[in-house]
């Protein structure tokens, strides 16, 4: 395997220690070249040694966010450099997603497997988004509960007989829109009557007869989000 030269930036003195072990008895193809403990030492670093790839902790002197500007930084000035991230913030899944978005190609968690020579490679040759087993499973248990969720969505506008202009009518209301403000949507060709009337039929489908009495287009709008006919994470008014 080719050769590449690593920067390891750790502010742990026993975790460096062991990830420096790691690259040289299973990574034998890196060669590190340097490490920090501060991003003041790895900017320093960076001026005299140039790395093909920086394994970097993000929380670094008691900050979850230097790691991250690190990243963001470096994937800006320095965008040939691979950045594969190496943290113990096993838990922080908003610091995961800053991180992916400062460009970092990858997540190792310090749990499970810790860092592989498989994954260290695959960043080494293009591949982006590489994770570990931690992040991976809740990768798949938020896809699999997203996959659920869209499958009820679609089983309750088939259904409900839910057509485009009563899902838009629906998440215009829920939006605070009043009728006339609905009917102003270039999508909407219809007025304040058809409006009404279509809000009337919603009501009769969405509830049982017993039900029906005294329903306002708040409680519809509410059972509208009871049956995942409306998705409370992507309400978007239309161009009006």
């Amino acid at each position: 395997m080719e050769k590449f030269k690593v920067i390891i930036v750790e502010d742990v003195k026993l975790e460096l220690k062991g990830t420096e072990e790691i690259f040289r008895h299973e990574i034998p193809n890196a060669s590190v070249i340097g490490t920090a403990m501060t991003e003041a030492e790895f900017w320093t670093l960076l001026e005299s040694k140039i790395p093909d790839l920086v394994l970097l902790d993000l929380g670094l002197g008691g900050s979850t966010t230097i790691g991250v500007e690190i990243c963001s930084r470096l994937h800006k000035e320095r965008p040939e450099i691979k950045v594969l991230i190496f943290t113990g913030e096993v838990l922080n899944e908003k610091l995961w997603v800053d991180a992916l978005n400062a460009g970092a190609d990858g997540i190792i968690l310090k749990t499970g497997e810790l860092l592989t020579a498989i994954d260290v490679q695959a960043v080494m040759e293009g591949k982006k988004l590489v994770f570990n087993y931690p992040i991976l499973e809740k990768i798949v248990s938020r896809f699999k509960q997203s996959v659920a969720v869209e499958q009820r969505r679609q089983e309750a506008i088939i259904d409900y007989d839910i057509d485009e202009y009563d899902e838009r009518l629906l998440r215009h209301l829920a939006l605070g829109y009043t009728k006339e403000m609905i009917t102003n949507l270039k999508a909407m060709p219809f007025g304040v009557k058809s409006i009404e009337k279509r809000q009337n039929e919603l009501i009769n489908r969405l509830f049982r007869p017993d039900e029906r009495i005294g329903v306002n287009a708040c409680r519809l709008v509410t059972r509208a989000f009871e049956l995942r006919i409306l998705d409370i994470d992507n309400l978007e008014p239309d161009e009006e």
